[in-house]
């Protein structure tokens, strides 16, 4: 892996546009939010999703929007780079989503969930994340080609939304 000492910022800073200008993904993928409560997760949320080369961040519901001011804290300009829509009704983006010919994949627990890592991934994706508390709304879940989850093996029944997005998300690239 190669080290580079650079100078100036203004160098740094550089480098790192031309380095984000010359990246392709091989994958059209969309995250949809769906009345997530944090703030600071939607923030690390945004960031990681710059971070695999999500097109879209689509936010639904009473989930912060990218103009609240705690949001930065977390995205670390991410904001600026992966483009968001909001969305008061989240079924009416799911059908949009839908008519496009995404994939929808809602992240949720429920009898018909098939493990993250066990199904090949659709280069054209639709990721569905909901509530902290009560997960994907139902009426989500009916719109939604699969459902995955992640397993877990120790006491609680679940991770925190933002650490979820980064496993799914990770894991499809790599499973297209």
């Amino acid at each position: 892996m190669p080290c580079y000492k650079l100078s100036k910022k203004d160098d740094k800073n550089n480098f790192y546009i031309k380095r984000y200008l010359s990246m392709e993904t091989n994958h059209n993928f969309i995250v949809l939010l769906d009345d997530i409560r944090s703030v600071l997760n939607v923030g690390a949320i945004l960031r990681t999703c710059d971070g695999v080369g999500v097109k879209k961040i689509i936010l639904c519901g009473i989930t912060p929007q990218s103009n609240h001011k705690k949001l930065t804290k977390t995205a670390l300009g991410a904001e600026n780079y992966v483009e968001i829509e909001y969305y008061k009704n989240s079924e009416e983006a799911v059908q949009k989503l839908k008519k496009e010919g995404y994939v929808m994949y809602s992240v949720e627990q429920t009898k018909n969930s098939v493990g993250y890592n066990m199904i090949k991934y659709s280069s054209k994706s639709c990721f569905v994340f909901g509530n902290e508390i009560t997960g994907v709304d139902i009426k989500l879940i009916e719109e939604s080609d699969y459902c995955i989850e992640i397993p877990m093996y120790g006491k609680k029944n679940s991770l925190n939304v933002s650490t979820c997005v980064g496993i799914i998300l990770y894991n499809a690239i790599s499973n297209l």
